[in-house]
């Protein structure tokens, strides 16, 4: 009978003995950085990889093939990393991080102009007066004039919608995300309780027509299944499909939008909780076009692309999990004008002050095999 003891004992040997090897490699890394910023040699030298992985692949044989290739791959990958870290003497990224996480040691602002797309009663400015409890809202026609307002420097701070727990993302947000620099200084669920409103005098049974927001539209498929006969109608925003039909003649129409936006346009409630979902909320993000990292921050974003080959994308996600960081979102837009090419925004729980999750950022920032990087920014989530 094997000693299962004793094989484990052999094999915490191997381990050891393996960890001294990783130490000293990575000692010699120093060397090999030295000679190469003497000759201005690039730290990816593809044809030295394929040189090591062919030799080492032959000598473990077909069964260990593709597992000696992921382990020397992996090994690779960390060379690099450290490679880079020698060459640069720090990370720009990084510098920034700590600048804006030294600026910023004070408590998020009270009061702010901020921009958002919408009116008054609208689940945008429900969510703007949670984050800031006094602010100065600029309302405009759009997202991308939101993106635009804070890019010009014309409003510090915009806030947009970027995801719903039963619609999913708000895929025009994440599409100007593409375009447009900012950084996102805060986040803030809120709960969505959509209400079916209408002019006074106007009953359930004499409406045909109901207006509102795509994603509102969306997330009460339920509700029109069950009522076929009524025609949706996408507007930019809830709170302005509310306000037109309050403001219009027509008998025959109904606006899915918040309960404020009964009181505020004149409006009955003529059907309650028409959502799909119970627990139906909205994440907003607040953008500035700075960056600022306040005491509170728990979660990051990046941007990133990477090469279209198999494996690049579970390289990516296993540095996260390498360092114990939890993925919470990983979001992928196609790149305009490109055949197949994806943008990946990443969302993950940290502290900005983690050693381990700055060693990342700036690996990643500096990693030539990552097409495009964009630190999105640092923020609380409440």
């Amino acid at each position: 009978m094997i000693d299962l003891n004793s094989v484990r004992g052999e094999i915490d040997k191997i381990d050891n003995e393996l960890v001294r090897l990783f130490l000293k490699r990575l000692e010699i890394v120093g060397d090999v950085v030295a000679s190469k910023r003497e000759r201005g040699a690039s730290v990816y030298d593809p044809a030295r990889e394929r040189e090591i992985l062919s030799r080492v692949t032959a000598e473990a044989g077909p069964e260990y093939e593709n597992g000696a290739r992921l382990f020397f791959t992996t090994l690779f990958d960390i060379s690099k990393a450290r490679q880079r870290v020698l060459l640069s003497g720090g990370s720009p990224l990084i510098r920034a991080v700590n600048a804006a996480t030294e600026k910023y040691d004070r408590k998020f602002p009270t009061r702010a102009v901020v921009a958002c797309c919408g009116t008054e009663g609208s689940y945008v400015q429900q969510a703007i007066s949670l984050m800031f409890p006094l602010p100065t809202i600029a309302y405009f026609t759009s997202f991308e004039k939101v993106f635009e307002a804070v890019e010009s420097g014309l409003c510090p701070y915009g806030v947009l919608p970027i995801e719903n727990s039963a619609a999913g993302s708000v895929a025009a947000v994440y599409d100007l995300m593409v375009k447009h620099r900012f950084r996102i200084v805060r986040a803030q669920k809120l709960k969505i309780d959509h209400v079916l409103l209408a002019p006074h005098g106007v009953a359930f049974e004499d409406v045909t027509e109901v207006r509102s927001h795509q994603q509102a539209l969306s997330q009460c498929k339920n509700f029109f299944r069950a009522h076929p006969k009524l025609v949706q109608r996408a507007e930019v925003n809830t709170a302005v499909a509310a306000r037109e039909v309050a403001a219009g003649d027509r008998r025959d129409v109904a606006v899915i939008a918040s309960r404020q936006c009964a009181e505020l346009y004149g409006l009955n409630i003529i059907a309650d909780g028409i959502q799909d979902t119970t627990f139906n909320s909205t994440r907003f993000i607040c953008i500035s076009k700075d960056l600022e990292i306040y005491p509170d921050a728990n979660k990051f974003s990046v941007m990133l692309s990477i090469p279209h080959r198999p494996g690049s994308l579970a390289a990516i996600i296993s540095k996260f999990a390498a360092i114990d960081v939890n993925l919470t979102k990983i979001e992928a837009r196609a790149l305009p004008g490109m055949d197949f090419e994806y943008l990946f925004t990443f969302d993950f729980m940290a502290s900005p002050t983690d050693p381990n999750v700055l060693s990342l950022l700036s690996e990643l920032s500096q990693d030539p095999e990552v097409e495009r990087f964009a630190f999105l920014g640092a923020y609380a989530e409440k």
